[in-house]
């Protein structure tokens, strides 16, 4: 019962940091566009930012990309180009826009990466889009779902098998129609 609690407890924390992740880069990112009286991107040809902000010109795929290198790499390295193909399988699936999915994969990653688990960010897209693709025209919500596979994986669930609890009979992060 206790580990039931301290699981509970950590994946509303790990729920509040999920849903406030942008909104302070989003209210930055507001502040300097009324400053300025237009949006502007905001990130520079090479840098990696911390996080993909809604003004952000960064292509998400290559932002994502060199996140998991760790460094920023070309448009055309086979890297970016995978990632896109990933996005893009992800991104038919869910609510969320593109950035918001590579925010949030990245966060995930991060959150494993805490706990000694390597995950690929490919792995992880390719992974919870195909879950939602599964469902049909009923999109679902990535953030939602991340939370769900991360909880499987606290509870010692591979990859394959986090997933498999997700695809099963009582499906998560399920958004609207």
């Amino acid at each position: 019962m206790r580990r039931a609690g301290r699981i509970g407890i950590a994946s509303g924390l790990v729920l509040l940091a999920l849903g406030a992740c942008d909104r302070g880069a989003d209210e930055r990112a507001d502040a300097r566009a009324d400053e300025a009286g237009a949006v502007v991107a905001t990130t520079a040809e090479g840098t990696l930012p911390a996080w993909l902000a809604p003004t952000d010109g960064t292509d998400p795929a290559r932002w994502l990309a060199g996140r998991e290198a760790g460094k920023a790499l070309p448009a055309d390295d086979p890297r970016v180009r995978a990632m896109a193909t990933a996005l893009a399988g992800a991104r038919d699936g869910f609510i969320e826009d593109p950035r918001m999915i590579a925010n949030r994969t990245v966060q995930l990653g991060q959150m494993l990466a805490e706990a000694d688990i390597g995950e690929g960010y490919g792995a992880i897209l390719d992974g919870l889009g195909g879950i939602a693709a599964g469902r049909g025209r009923r999109k679902s919500l990535y953030g939602e779902m991340c939370q769900h596979y991360y909880n499987a994986r606290m509870q010692g669930a591979d990859h394959a098998a986090a997933l498999a609890r997700l695809a099963g009979p009582h499906p998560v992060g399920e958004g609207t129609p």
